[in-house]
């Protein structure tokens, strides 16, 4: 097993619906460490820049109006395979389609208001903490 750090987001709904305890508790159970936290309110901008990969998917105005809606928790993740891991809690992307017991399956309203993003890939999770997160702003824990 390798120790990794991964990225993911408390969307607007799951921020505005009080959810990020119960977030955090549920990414924690599973063994993952959080180890850089802040909340921002996306601009247009940044949200644009982050979900540039879906530039061209006819979905790509909406999600950044909804990412742009309200505050989200931005989090840096460690743990044993994290990437994986945080994908397995968090449950495939349609809440319908999530396994009981994940995080979409059990708090998402919609595809779109899905409660949380993660990283897909070790690779992607460098270049979105990168993007969201300075030098000094992540502090590993032992």
């Amino acid at each position: 097993m390798a120790l990794e750090r991964t990225f993911s987001i408390v969307k607007p709904d799951g921020v505005t619906r009080n959810l990020i305890g119960e977030v955090v508790r549920r990414l924690e159970s599973a063994g993952l460490k959080v180890i850089g936290s802040r909340m921002v309110r996306l601009t247009k901008a940044e949200a644009e820049g982050f979900y540039a990969v879906h530039r061209e998917r006819p979905f790509f105005n909406d999600l950044v109006r909804y990412m742009t809606s309200g505050p989200v928790v931005l989090q840096v993740l460690e743990g044993e395979n994290a990437v994986a891991k945080n994908r397995e809690v968090m449950g495939a992307t349609d809440p319908k389609k999530a396994a009981a017991g994940t995080i979409r399956a059990d708090l998402a309203e919609s595809i779109e208001a899905n409660t949380v993003h993660g990283s897909d890939s070790v690779e992607n999770a460098k270049i979105e903490i990168a993007y969201f997160f300075k030098d000094g702003q992540v502090c590993p824990r032992g």
